[in-house]
């Protein structure tokens, strides 16, 4: 599985900003997800931005107030002599020529088209590219509506929704409450193949609750069968239990964790892919383990750093030390 993230994207814009001409006058992004990489590469170079449609109606071009802009003198988006046409990637290449089509129906100036992320055979139908990512490929921005959730496995606390804290955690009626009330993240718009949490089964009815008054649509729902919380923890059972599930359907290719930790454990047990959306890193099998545990290490490290700071602070706040 191949992954790019908003942070690849943004690196990449940077590392070949030589690449955009320097006389390109207005950046063109192809909505939906053309417009975020047409963004970055706009911002970068200080270049008006516009979508395709607002630049077929020639809509004036928007600008903010607190920064100076390159070529401000241009109202339109028509009015530039050339501009660069924005896409986040490029498989077939149909949708970019479309939308080629679209603008010489209305344009007569240059047009110049760049795509973040091309196929090896599909290079030669942009003019520019980032980098070449070969399929199976996913990105940050469209992970969660992609056609491969069919063939997926999906934790819920801190993926489908927000996580309990530590006093919600009671394994009891507050934590039913978190269960009843607990806040959506992002509901993917395609049917998950499979629901796998460490949630007990005795809490199944209020899971499946609010799964559907949220609208997570799913085929299978898996939850661990053990009497307590305090049971769950003693066997450690978190990361075993969900790697047994993904490693059980040979269809399935990608795993949505949100804890470094047991996104690492899922991965090396099912030795399949694993994405995790507490850090936005894909872990596929053949990464160097060591180093990748060694990087998920300094961040636990250095979140309870700050952990402790926050709370000594607050500590002070409410107990200020005495004065001798």
């Amino acid at each position: 599985m191949n992954y790019r993230s908003v942070g690849d994207l943004a690196r990449l814009a940077s590392q070949y900003a030589s690449k955009v001409p320097q006389d390109i006058e207005v950046v063109v992004g192809i909505p939906r997800s053309g417009m975020l990489a047409a963004s970055v590469i706009a911002l970068k170079s200080n270049l008006p931005l516009t979508d395709l449609y607002s630049f077929m109606r020639n809509d004036d071009l928007k600008r903010g107030s607190t920064r100076s802009y390159k070529l401000s003198h241009l109202v339109r988006p028509q009015e530039a002599r050339k501009i660069l046409l924005v896409d986040d990637s490029v498989a077939s290449g149909k949708s970019l020529q479309a939308a080629v089509e679209q603008l010489k129906a209305v344009y007569s100036g240059e047009i110049v088209t760049l795509a973040a992320f091309v196929l090896n055979e599909s290079k030669s139908l942009v003019d520019i590219y980032l980098d070449i990512v070969p399929q199976p490929r996913l990105f940050e921005w469209n992970i969660m509506h992609h056609s491969c959730l069919e063939h997926a496995c999906f934790d819920i606390d801190g993926v489908l929704c927000v996580d309990p804290t530590m006093q919600e955690n009671d394994d009891g009626p507050k934590y039913i409450e978190f269960m009843q009330r607990t806040l959506p993240m992002v509901i993917p718009s395609v049917r998950i193949k499979h629901l796998v949490t460490s949630r007990l089964e005795k809490y199944r009815a209020e899971t499946e609750e609010w799964l559907s008054r949220h609208g997570v649509q799913y085929e299978h729902l898996h939850m661990l069968d053990l009497p307590s919380a305090a049971e769950r923890r003693r066997l450690n059972m978190h990361g075993k239990f969900k790697a047994s599930v993904y490693q059980s359907d040979p269809q399935t290719v990608l795993f949505v964790e949100s804890e470094p930790h047991q996104a690492l454990e899922i991965m090396r047990i099912s030795n399949k892919p694993v994405y995790c959306t507490g850090n936005n890193e894909m872990y596929v099998p053949g990464m160097n383990l060591s180093t990748l545990q060694v990087k998920v290490e300094k961040k636990a490290s250095s979140f309870r750093r700050k952990l402790r700071s926050f709370i000594r602070r607050n500590l002070d706040r409410l107990h200020p030390r005495p004065t001798i």
